[in-house]
């Protein structure tokens, strides 16, 4: 019996997602994209885990500075998560829809956003389209409370 391709890109979308913003920087460049393969992994040490496409130049930031940020989006900010969906260089692109400071591991951080955590990466499995890394959160900026934004309620979808 082989794999049901129809059941398995149904069954997979159906794991909830959040969307994020995943900063990175590297020298004067800063990128982003809008992440939603994240979970936490630990409570102590603080542990995130996010997957990120093998062929996307943050990917290769992160692979080099063996950093990255998260930048958790509120409900209203659909708008802001599609900015940063496709693929272009941050600095003069999304960044300009988006005013950021750099956080204590000179990460972006949104000042729009719910908050971020920037993390050190501990971990890291590339295997397929994606490379998961594991990054422990080494910074938080909390800008204000608020329900955070979820792709189910986009009408999106990604994965499957």
């Amino acid at each position: 019996m082989g794999l049901d391709a129809a059941a398995k890109k149904s069954l997979l979308r159906k794991i909830p997602h959040g969307l994020f913003i995943c900063g990175v920087a590297e020298g004067d460049q800063v990128n982003g994209f809008t992440a939603s393969w994240v979970t936490q992994g630990s409570f102590e040490p603080p542990l995130v885990v996010v997957g990120v496409r093998s062929d996307s130049t943050s990917n290769g930031i992160i692979q080099r500075t063996g950093r990255f940020s998260l930048n958790v989006l509120s409900a209203e900010q659909k708008d802001l998560a599609a900015v940063f969906f496709k693929p272009q260089q941050g600095i003069g692109g999304r960044f300009e829809a988006a005013p950021f400071q750099l956080g204590e591991l000179g990460l972006p951080i949104l000042d729009d956003a719910l908050g971020a955590v920037e993390c050190e990466l501990v971990g890291q499995v590339a295997h397929g389209d994606h490379t998961v890394f594991v990054g422990e959160v080494k910074s938080a900026v909390l800008h204000r409370e608020g329900e955070a934004l979820e792709l189910s309620a986009t009408g999106w979808s990604y994965g499957g």
